[in-house]
């Protein structure tokens, strides 16, 4: 967390942009408002996007994706080139398939819906805590997702696969933890993951309780993202959600 202080209060230091200047303006007094948040910069394009980041390297750059003068995958793309590490937040009205693999191949931190104003202040602070966010829309989605990417993998995500489960192993999951976890990424729910494997469903949470535990993850939707990140990406532990 940047140290910007006001009294004894350290701020999160967020730039906005969105090619709306009534939504740049609106989202500006929205976090303002925070006692924990500070609006540093804003932005109508990608560009303006990349060089706010350069100039005041905040906590957080939250961003739409669709603006005319330079969207913001590009400029998610080249900031993420530079900064590996920072922390970039996509809000925007599109949930389109492609916008939402293309955020998450990135390794973008989060991507939520413009129609959820109330939950962008605690979302943005559940980054600063080492979470992934996604809006309520998004997450329905994921799982689909997932197992589309999955089944249209090529050569390369295959050998990227077994890189995964070398990465799992070493990470301490059993033979049937790495299992599941394989089987959560391709879309599966606990009980398609039991009659899978001919286990009961309770034994299924309870290695999925394990597992994540073991991989510091929340739930499964992260523990998916992370394999799909890892299978696209052969990274090791920075595919791990952020």
């Amino acid at each position: 967390m940047t140290d910007v202080r006001e009294g004894t209060c350290v701020k999160i230091t967020v730039i906005v942009v969105d090619d709306d200047p009534f939504v740049c303006g609106s989202l500006k007094t929205i976090l303002d408002a925070q006692s924990d948040m500070m609006v540093i910069g804003t932005g109508l394009c990608g560009p303006d996007a990349v060089s706010q980041f350069e100039d005041h390297c905040p906590d957080i750059l939250l961003m739409d994706i669709q603006m005319p003068q330079g969207d913001g995958l590009e400029a998610a793309e080249d900031i993420l080139a530079r900064h590996p590490d920072a922390r970039i937040v996509f809000l925007t009205t599109f949930s389109d398939d492609e916008y939402i693999v293309r955020a998450l191949q990135l390794g973008t931190r989060g991507y939520l819906i413009k129609q959820d104003v109330s939950d962008i202040a605690p979302a943005l602070r559940s980054v600063m805590a080492g979470q992934s966010v996604l809006g309520g829309e998004v997450v329905e989605r994921v799982d689909s997702l997932l197992r589309l990417q999955m089944s249209s993998g090529t050569s390369g995500a295959r050998a990227s696969r077994l890189e995964a489960e070398a990465f799992l192993r070493s990470a301490g999951l059993t033979d049937r933890e790495r299992q599941i976890v394989e089987l959560i990424a391709q879309g599966m729910d606990n009980r398609e993951i039991a009659n899978a494997i001919y286990i009961g469903e309770g034994t299924v949470r309870n290695h999925i309780s394990g597992i994540l535990q073991k991989l510091d993850l929340r739930n499964r939707t992260q523990l998916a993202i992370f394999y799909y990140r890892f299978i696209r990406s052969g990274s090791g532990n920075d595919a791990l959600p952020r």
